[in-house]
């Protein structure tokens, strides 16, 4: 079951696309860089959640999030993918878009390989990137409540992934332990792999040993709810400040009445009110949990010739004009 789909990036992607336009000519290459390095991974992100929804979407051992962000005791972890497992097990997938491919050496340092200069390029570990991810989530963990077996609380454990291109090379080192890098295409696989060597698999029967399938849904609700996504100031990132966009109204202006977001919003397939708001491959759309249909999102102001946009804020979706300067509440996720 897919609990939370990738947050959309359209916005970022303008934003930077905007302050190219007019940015001076030192700075527009890091601007283009930045533009690259945002399209690539969400590129590698779409690619990795689209074998993986493809296999677990219906799954019911299985909670699937994208896209998560958490915050907590002063740290940060940006959680590409998060896998939560009946058997307690979870998941923590990070993704890498490396087209040329990598080479992992002997002491574990990731090369990646540059196309340009023709040569490979030293770079941060995903590995030890993930292992910083998951110290955050263990250390959430601990204010999450767990099931209880017997009176005894059942703890996670935490798997580590690095996901990539099932286009790219992986050049592997002979002693460097590197089963965790694995190409996109074959993850679930190893994931298949990984819980029939924990013996999940062979007692899956002994419900003992496993939670429900509505508990570690529950579970993943809890944890997406502490989903704190970030909006880059990319005008003071580049030193543009004085190119930052006109401000809509602050929050104390923002129209929110019962029916701004409460009328109208039904399932174009079976009629239904049991609709929420997703992100895909075209942008936010009404999913159903009635019918399981999808229905197109229609925004206007009224005035001919506006651009429309809807902005996320948590659980709220709201209807944004910059030419009216106006923000009003669309949709309340259920």
């Amino acid at each position: 079951m897919i609990l939370k789909t990738a947050d959309e990036k359209t916005t970022q992607i303008e934003e930077l696309q905007r302050l190219l336009a007019s940015a001076p000519a030192a700075v527009a290459p890091r601007i283009k860089q930045e533009l690259r390095n945002l399209q690539a991974g969400i590129k590698g992100e779409n690619e990795a959640a689209y074998h993986i929804d493809f296999h677990l979407k219906d799954s019911k051992n299985t909670a699937v999030i994208h896209d998560l962000r958490l915050e907590f005791n002063g740290r940060v972890a940006q959680i590409d993918h998060l896998l939560l497992h009946r058997s307690m097990i979870l998941f923590v997938l990070e993704t890498k878009s490396f087209h040329a491919g990598i080479k992992i050496g002997d002491d574990g340092q990731f090369m990646n390989w540059n196309n340009f200069n023709k040569n490979y390029e030293g770079m941060p570990s995903p590995l030890a990137q993930n292992e910083r991810h998951i110290t955050v989530l263990k250390d959430l963990a601990s204010f999450i409540e767990w099931p209880t077996r017997m009176g005894l609380k059942l703890t996670p454990t935490f798997e580590s992934f690095v996901l990539v291109s099932s286009q790219a090379r992986i050049d592997r080192p002979k002693k460097f332990d590197t089963k965790q890098v694995i190409k996109v295409d074959d993850f679930i696989t190893a994931l298949d792999s990984s819980l029939e060597s924990r013996g999940v698999v062979e007692v899956f029967g002994a419900a003992a040993k496993f939670v429900s399938s509505e508990t570690i849904h529950e579970l993943g609700r809890r944890i997406v709810r502490r989903h704190k996504p970030l909006v880059p100031d990319y005008a003071a990132k580049f030193g543009l400040t004085d190119l930052k966009p006109q401000h809509l109204p602050p929050s104390s202006e923002i129209r929110e009445t019962e029916a701004s977001y409460g009328d109208g919003k039904a399932c174009g397939k079976c009629g239904s009110s049991q609709v929420q708001i997703l992100y895909g491959k075209y942008g936010y759309y009404f999913k159903c949990s009635a019918c399981q249909g999808n229905t197109a999102i229609k925004l206007q102001c009224g005035q001919d010739g506006h651009k429309v946009r809807l902005r996320k804020d948590g659980a709220n979706f709201y209807q944004e004009c910059l030419e009216c300067g106006t923000s009003v509440l669309y949709f309340r996720n259920p």
